[in-house]
């Protein structure tokens, strides 16, 4: 039996899971993730501590939870009025926000405290709803599109590499460079 469940939970399992985020949340910044234990969050978000190991298991994926939640994007993708345009916006803003320290944190403890992969497929998922969107307006407006599966193959899956493994001199500049690989007229 999985403890993480992809639909949103409701009622008091909703405000549990509420209230235990947003208590990691404060004593982060009050405290610092180091000083975090499972009865300090329970303390603060007003529950016991077994309510946690029995939702979560343990501090590490009570985090993992928590990461993923603050790596779901706010809003939807800025419309710039073309497929390049907006994509460029997108990848800037996704490359802006994941190569942050916090950024960095985030995607560390999601995939820490992920024994199952449902976590990593989750964040994958938050980047392809967002690219969906993009190609949606470009559909709209005639334009032809790579599929979303290409574009997170060949502009996010390196672009999360190098965040993760080869952050010195990443910029905008690398992420306009793989669109323009990417939406280049083809030769053939």
């Amino acid at each position: 039996m999985s403890r993480k469940t992809m639909v949103r939970p409701g009622g008091r399992s909703a405000r549990v899971q509420a209230s235990v985020h947003a208590a990691v949340r404060e004593l982060e910044a009050e405290v610092g993730r180091e000083a975090l234990t499972v009865p300090l969050v329970a303390a603060r978000a007003g529950v016991t501590p077994s309510t946690i190991y029995r939702r979560w298991g343990d501090l590490q994926e009570l985090m993992s939870d928590v990461a993923v939640e603050r790596l779901r994007p706010e809003t939807a993708p800025e419309d710039k009025g073309s497929l390049r345009s907006d994509l460029e916006a997108w990848a800037e803003q996704f490359l802006e926000e994941m190569a942050a320290p916090t950024g960095r944190a985030y995607i560390r403890d999601a995939l820490l405290g992920d024994p199952d992969g449902s976590n990593a497929g989750q964040c994958s998922a938050y980047a392809a709803e967002q690219i969906e969107v993009i190609l949606g307006r470009a559909a709209d407006r005639q334009e032809v599109a790579p599929d979303a599966e290409t574009i997170l193959d060949r502009v996010v899956a390196p672009t999360m590499y190098r965040i993760l493994f080869r952050p010195d001199g990443l910029d905008t500049t690398y992420v306009h460079h793989l669109l323009a690989d990417l939406l280049a007229p083809s030769d053939h």
